[in-house]
């Protein structure tokens, strides 16, 4: 059997700390190369797992005016699958012109996040636009969790099958026998986002004064996050900007308890990565993460009251955060990218023949 050509709407760069075009990077780097041609685009230095494997093409991009070589590519390429379509420029000409081409080649969009967008206001009205003429335009749509699937049929009447979001279980490991903390560490990763509500962490160190908190990531909160600190003298507070991926797994096994107080998201993978390193994890339960099970791994808080009881049990109990911390490890091991690309190498092949079919009539 020939191999299925796939283009990659996707960088390839090493370190890029985007989350979707993270996932793009661990899918491709285990895909089967003997069964999967791949292209991918690259704007600097490409991850070498990908410069590396078989059956792989690269094209590099010039710092501006990509939008046009992207294009072509969609239009002009030897590809039979477009996957991981973002919302871009380019993939709205595309997809605008499609039909006028009778361009049959599969589209696959994923959906990595609720679909109320105009609800949450950060994201423009123009960010919504484009979503939508892009992405929700695919043929074939993949939502990363099922409440992100019932969003997507909730707000668009659009049905998508379920992929998860996964984790490198290798890489973000435990480190069991590490030295005990002298106080109690808590660490925040993401964006620093109104949504995501990293003040909840100035709270509760507040609150906890015996405890020490850690907010990982960048954002337009950052300044007015630490002009807080320096008000509120809230000296068990500290920041550590966005980190790379060695310093972020550094940062997960020294700390005890993975705090996520984000009340609008998908499935966030930093949740995963938390578990896979061995944190039990409080969440809320407004986007219910299959990726946290309650009162097994961590916890999904349904009020500020009760993320602060649960964090309060953490703190005090050892016994309860290594209970729960191995239980998120082994459930993060269901989670793992080589059995998540699995998944995707079967819809690949499913797909592609249906759109070989296509093609041909």
């Amino acid at each position: 059997m020939k191999p299925i050509r796939i283009l990659v709407d996707s960088f390839a760069d090493a370190g890029l700390l985007n989350a979707q075009m993270g996932n793009g990077r661990e899918i491709v780097a285990r895909l089967d190369p003997d069964h999967f041609h791949v292209t991918m685009f690259a704007l600097g230095e490409p991850d070498s797992r990908i410069v590396n494997r078989p059956n792989t093409r690269l094209i590099q991009l010039p710092q501006r005016r990509q939008t046009v070589k992207i294009l072509s590519e969609f239009v002009r390429g030897g590809h039979s699958i477009l996957f991981y379509m973002k919302a871009s420029p380019a993939s709205r000409w595309y997809q605008s012109v499609r039909k006028k081409l009778r361009d049959r080649r599969i589209t696959i969009g994923t959906i990595e996040s609720q679909s109320d967008l105009r609800n949450e206001p950060t994201i423009t009205p123009q960010s919504v636009q484009l979503w939508e003429q892009t992405v929700l335009r695919c043929d074939y749509l993949y939502s990363n969790s099922k409440r992100v699937q019932s969003s997507l049929q909730c707000e668009y009447g659009l049905r998508s099958e379920v992929i998860p979001t996964g984790v490198d279980t290798q890489f973000f490991s435990p480190h069991w026998h590490r030295p005990s903390n002298s106080r109690v560490r808590v660490l925040f990763v993401g964006s620093l986002r109104p949504f995501k509500q990293p003040q909840f962490l100035l709270a509760a160190a507040a609150r906890f004064p015996q405890a020490e908190f850690q907010i990982a990531g960048d954002g337009r909160m950052a300044a007015e996050l630490a002009s807080r600190v320096a008000r509120e003298n809230l000296g068990n507070v500290s920041f550590h900007g966005p980190l790379h991926a060695s310093e972020l797994r550094s940062t997960y096994r020294r700390a005890d308890i993975f705090l996520f107080p984000s009340g609008w998201e998908g499935s966030p993978k930093v949740i995963l990565e938390a578990a896979a390193c061995g944190l039990p994890v409080i969440v809320r339960n407004s986007y219910a993460p299959e990726t946290v099970l309650h009162g097994v791994t961590g916890y999904q808080a349904a009020s500020d009251d009760e993320m602060f009881s649960r964090l309060e049990a953490l703190i005090t109990s050892e016994d309860l955060r290594r209970t729960l911390g191995q239980a998120g490890r082994n459930h993060s091991l269901k989670f793992d990218w080589d059995l998540i690309t699995r998944k995707w190498e079967q819809t690949f092949v499913e797909i592609g023949s249906a759109g070989l079919s296509r093609q041909a009539s």
